[in-house]
């Protein structure tokens, strides 16, 4: 009986040490196990390390791994402590998944992963805007056109922003296609020169206050003010143009004449108006040649320019109304 309890606690005194070699061992571990890019990484590098399906230590060369930036997040940051995932509860055959997923079938909602980036960038006056922005309001995340842990963000290159814009404006991506078109094939300029997807006071996500303002921001030449101001150009400039690009020169929504008369009486642009038994009586004309007295048009609209012949300062002019009895909008 002596001999068995001797036998007992020196088996309780083998199992003490081996336990107390074990957690000597893991502790050695834990202290030899280094931060490999972010701040406390090393609770996820331990296997989330190069070998990973997606590219996690590539966020190293993105403005969210420079070390030497106290504002750098780490990866609780963004992902929550997952507790769970880190340490898998036992009786459980698939380790949880982290607090807030960002990709996968299994990722979290557009809000809950949108909290995350916004608890840092809202304060940025280019996001100050996104509460209640139609991006916002339709549940798009900030994961849907940024990649945080690659070293390229396409969104955020002129060249390739286009095409993660394209992903839903198709109908934009044909309208930069056509003839005439701003240079964004070209790469000379991108969606955000124009609009900020996180959000605006002004119409269509523009980055001004109106269209217009925008507009100005390149075509300063046309923002007047003039003594003769076209109230079309005035009001807004997607009135006669499409930004995105058409058929027609100059990304007008229709060529001269067809789209002045759109507003405007062609005058002299009809032959004849039938009012009898095979009669015409000749009308229209033109306040510069006179009354159509000859039953043929007073101008010919439909050569060159059309109306843009003459009036070609069509954004505006500065001409004295004592030049000709139709001053405005022609040559300075």
């Amino acid at each position: 009986m002596r001999s068995a309890r001797h036998l007992l606690q020196v088996l309780a005194a083998i199992a003490i040490l081996v336990l107390a070699a074990a957690g000597h061992a893991a502790a050695a571990e834990d202290a030899a196990r280094k931060d490999l890019v972010l701040r406390g990484d090393a609770r996820c590098t331990r296997c989330h390390d190069e070998t990973d399906d997606y590219p996690v230590l590539a966020i190293g060369k993105t403005r969210h791994g420079t070390v030497a930036d106290g504002r750098t997040p780490s990866c609780v940051n963004c992902h929550g402590e997952s507790e769970r995932h880190v340490n898998k509860p036992e009786g459980v055959n698939e380790r949880p998944l982290p607090d807030v997923v960002f990709r996968g079938k299994s990722r979290s909602t557009p809000a809950s992963q949108n909290a995350q980036c916004l608890g840092c960038h809202k304060s940025d006056a280019k996001r100050m805007h996104w509460d209640g922005s139609p991006h916002q309001s339709r549940d798009v995340a900030c994961t849907s056109c940024h990649r945080v842990h690659t070293a390229h963000d396409a969104v955020r290159d002129r060249v390739t922003q286009p095409e993660v814009c394209f992903n839903c404006h198709k109908e934009q991506r044909t309208q930069i296609n056509k003839p005439s078109h701003h240079p964004i094939p070209e790469g000379k300029m991108g969606c955000s020169d124009c609009h900020n997807p996180h959000g605006s006071t002004g119409p269509k996500l523009m980055k001004r206050d109106s269209v217009n303002d925008t507009c100005y921001t390149c075509h300063m030449e046309k923002r007047g003010p003039f003594v003769h101001a076209h109230e079309p150009v005035t009001e807004d400039c997607a009135n006669c143009h499409n930004p995105h690009g058409t058929t027609a020169e100059n990304m007008l929504k229709a060529r001269p004449p067809f789209l002045c008369h759109q507003c405007h009486t062609p005058h002299g642009a009809q032959v004849g108006q039938v009012v009898g038994q095979g009669q015409t009586q000749p009308f229209g004309g033109s306040p510069l040649l006179g009354p159509n007295t000859s039953g043929k048009s007073g101008i010919n609209y439909f050569m060159a320019r059309g109306c843009t012949n003459c009036h070609t300062e069509i954004h505006g002019s500065n001409n004295p109304s004592t030049t000709n009895a139709t001053p405005q909008f022609m040559f300075r």
